[in-house]
């Protein structure tokens, strides 16, 4: 009895809590890279900046988004600790039109028309349809 409580106790130590995919926060190629602020649309937090978010700036301000989420100052918008995604709304002027365009996602379901910080969570029909065919993946993974 007391060696089976004792391989419970060291398989629980040993398993841990189930941990999310690692963020992939792309590389510092950003006009606005490694300047003490996050400019990529796929975060929320107080260590994004306030300045309006631009496509180009997903996956291209690595250093300054890992550091403000390794403080604990950002998270990936819309996106549970166990991977689940917020689609968020239709609230977005383009959506229902067949293409999602928040620019939290890459893919082939994607708008060709530039990206804008105001579509982020508010094409959730477009956008999970496009994500349930296989033609859309969280930006970066």
């Amino acid at each position: 009895m007391r060696t089976l409580s004792l391989i419970v106790v060291l398989a629980s130590i040993l398993a841990g809590p189930a941990m999310a995919q690692p963020v992939n926060f792309g590389n510092d190629s950003s006009e606005w890279a490694n300047d003490g602020e996050c400019d990529d649309g796929r975060f929320t937090g107080p260590g994004l900046t306030s300045t309006p978010l631009l496509q180009e700036d997903v996956l291209a301000d690595a250093t300054d988004c890992r550091n403000a989420y390794n403080a604990g100052q950002l998270r990936l918008l819309g996106v549970a600790a166990d991977g689940t995604i917020d689609f968020g709304n239709d609230s977005g002027e383009w959506s229902n039109d067949g293409e999602c365009d928040d620019m939290r996602f890459a893919g082939p379901g994607m708008t060709s028309t530039p990206l804008l910080q105001e579509d982020i969570m508010t094409d959730a029909t477009d956008c999970r349809n496009a994500y349930s065919a296989g033609r859309l993946k969280l930006a970066g993974q």
